[in-house]
């Protein structure tokens, strides 16, 4: 018989060259680490241009269905993750960019729909003027970032209050804040606003009725696109 014999113990490593790997090692953590903040940085920061022209209306018609249903059903994470993926799919926005811009525009939806009043709305104005400045250093686009917000806030307003409004109040609201965005007669986004106030409309007939069906949620869709299919013609036939 052959007798068995142990392996060989292994070989101690130098006491110095522990030390050594530690070092390489931390080298290189603290080189992905300056990387990681650099690519934060220019994310989040650097110069960046795209057109609010440039996008996709049917995309966008269903990214707004998507958000009407995430907002009324109080999905606050779903409404955050819709509006990040729309700044990145379809005007552009780099990934870190696009989630803080879509934070604030959430924020702002759901300060406003627990408010009560005028001055409860006006809590939502600071989120909506991040967002439309974000969006206007991204753009380039030449409108007043104070004004956008505004408008923004006042066609919620006048949705809120669609009851007591003059008719059509919501339609020349809607219209009011692409003709800043864009710098356009509001005569050219009318088209578009009603689409979009005749899908408002079945919407909040559907849920006073006691609920909105799929194919309630359907004709919705079907209105959006048309109402993004118009603005989307409407601002490419003009110069940027």
């Amino acid at each position: 018989m052959v007798a068995e014999t142990s392996p060989p113990a292994a070989t101690p490593q130098p006491l110095s060259a522990q030390p050594k790997k530690r070092r390489k090692a931390l080298r290189i953590l603290s080189a992905i680490a300056v990387l990681v903040v650099a690519w934060g940085a220019l994310d989040l920061y650097g110069p960046r241009q795209s057109s609010l022209r440039d996008f996709d209306p049917d995309e966008v018609a269903r990214l707004e269905t998507d958000m009407w249903r995430a907002y009324y059903d109080k999905q606050r994470v779903r409404l955050f993750t819709q509006l990040a993926e729309l700044m990145r799919s379809q005007y552009h926005f780099p990934y870190l960019r696009s989630n803080a811009v879509a934070y604030q525009a959430a924020k702002a939806a759901f300060v406003f729909k627990e408010g009560h009043s005028r001055s409860d709305y006006e809590k939502a104005l600071p989120n909506l003027i991040s967002y439309y400045n974000s969006i206007k250093k991204v753009s380039g686009a030449d409108f007043d970032v104070n004004r956008a917000a505004q408008l923004e806030l006042e066609w919620w307003i006048v949705h809120r209050n669609r009851a007591s409004v003059p008719a059509g109040s919501l339609d020349r609201a809607l219209a009011e804040l692409p003709a800043e965005i864009y710098q356009m007669p509001p005569g050219q986004f009318m088209e578009h606003a009603r689409y979009r106030a005749e899908a408002m409309t079945i919407r909040d007939d559907k849920a006073d009725q006691g609920t909105v069906s799929e194919e309630d949620w359907a004709r919705i869709d079907t209105l959006l696109h048309q109402s993004w299919r118009s603005l989307w013609e409407a601002v490419r036939t003009q110069p940027a």
